[in-house]
């Protein structure tokens, strides 16, 4: 009996579609992700289980290292109502090209004698190694405190000015990010601060354990 001899038959498989889907999700990705933007301070934050995001405005970030504080606020708004009111407070005056180079600064760590000078470089000079060594954390210094009471009270004036009802306008959040290694006397320093201006509700900036990814 005669074998049946099979037609091979050549298979070809439409890529198009997939590479289509590949690019539209590239390109959502790209557009709705979040660059991390260069820190005056890099920090090892703790490990922890707690999976809960920070909110995205109205919210200023204290970071510690090497005992001394950095401090950020987002939103350029309220970083320049925050620098006119630091200005006052010091007797200071900024032009308004300084408002504005300073507006994009995310977070800074400098003496407020030296902001001005920390304002005129560019970017990548103002994260060199030593540029800012930090807010001094001591009992002698006030200037965090005015930092988070001139950010608060930006914050405060934004809200009032878009009219948001008062019902309805929150005090400006604190995250602490601390660095893993950073000493508890130095966060306590901090979170004293924070209570003295009457901020007792607060966030702890941490890492997800590697367990947990």
């Amino acid at each position: 009996m005669a074998k049946v001899k099979m037609t091979k038959k050549s298979l070809k498989i439409d890529m198009a579609a997939m590479c289509d889907v590949s690019f539209l999700l590239l390109t959502f990705f790209v557009m709705t992700s979040t660059a991390r933007l260069p820190e005056p301070v890099e920090v090892n934050t703790p490990a922890s289980t707690v999976q809960i995001k920070l909110p995205d405005t109205g919210i200023a970030t204290i970071t510690v290292a090497d005992e001394r504080a950095y401090f950020g606020a987002v939103g350029q708004d309220t970083r320049v109502l925050m620098l006119e009111k630091m200005g006052s407070r010091y007797g200071l005056t900024f032009s308004e090209q300084e408002k504005q180079r300073f507006s994009l600064i995310e977070s800074f760590g400098v003496d407020i004698s030296e902001l001005r000078g920390l304002i005129a470089l560019d970017g990548a000079d103002r994260m060199k190694p030593g540029v800012q060594k930090g807010i001094v954390l001591d009992s002698t210094s006030t200037q965090l405190a005015d930092w988070i009471k001139s950010a608060r009270e930006a914050n405060a004036q934004l809200l009032a000015e878009k009219d948001v009802p008062k019902k309805e306008r929150r005090d400006l959040d604190i995250a602490i990010k601390g660095d893993a290694d950073e000493d508890y006397p130095t966060i306590k320093k901090v979170i004293d601060i924070l209570q003295k201006e009457g901020k007792n509700n607060f966030f702890l900036v941490t890492g997800l354990r590697g367990e947990d990814f």
